[in-house]
């Protein structure tokens, strides 16, 4: 395997860390991947063991079509997930799948999340859909999943998760963190009153102003 394989794997296990330690998942649930452009391939986390117990043997490589390239272990059960997802949107190098308690709630109630904060609506890209129930691990599910998360950066499964991708491990945990949040704001927004909804028009300014400017891409934002 390349170079970059490796220092994927490397990520990956320091990303599955930060990831459990952020109350995003318990036990061994949820799984992480990394697509490696110059090998054609996705580094993708072992089946059914604990994030911290996770070094970088034990990472499994595989290419597009979930054939195993390069390690001993069983990989994560969702791999058709992660894999439609690259498939379906080609800017994705990562996708974090989580189970963090109030996401989850409006994945059992099958309520999407409605862009109610600026930050959701710049990294996100509009509200957060819920995709239809399939059996965990399925074809189905995959599907669902990859057709959710074409034009935004996050899906809730329903009654299961949360998926979040970005183009580093970085921004798909932070997606993550991010859909977690705004579950909590709707829920507490909609037992003190009515939530009220950014507007389209101002979800796609936000949206653009954050693939243009925040961080170091170009410009100043405070």
């Amino acid at each position: 395997m390349s170079l970059v394989a490796e220092k994927a794997r490397e990520k990956l296990v320091k990303m599955g860390v930060k990831v459990a330690e952020a109350g995003l998942v318990i036990g061994t649930w949820g799984n992480l991947s990394y697509r490696v452009v110059k090998d054609n391939s996705v580094v993708i986390t072992p089946s059914g063991m604990d994030y911290h117990h996770i070094s970088t043997r034990d990472m499994v490589i595989v290419d597009m079509d979930g054939q195993v390239l390069d390690g001993e272990r069983k990989p994560s059960s969702e791999l058709a997930l992660h894999l439609a997802v690259y498939r379906a949107r080609p800017d994705v190098l990562c996708v974090i799948h989580t189970h963090s308690p109030y996401a989850s709630a409006l994945a059992v109630a099958r309520k999407p999340i409605p862009p109610i904060l600026e930050d959701m609506a710049g990294m996100i890209g509009g509200p957060v859909p819920v995709a239809e129930y399939a059996a965990p691990g399925s074809r189905h599910l995959a599907e669902f999943v990859a057709q959710a998360v074409e034009k935004v950066n996050a899906v809730l499964l329903a009654n299961h998760g949360v998926v979040g991708v970005g183009q580093t491990p970085e921004e798909a945990f932070q997606v993550c963190q991010l859909v977690e949040r705004s579950a909590q704001v709707y829920i507490l927004a909609a037992a003190a009153g009515k939530p009220v909804v950014l507007s389209h028009e101002e979800v796609v300014r936000l949206r653009k102003s954050y693939l243009t400017y925040y961080g170091q891409k170009g410009g100043v934002r405070e």
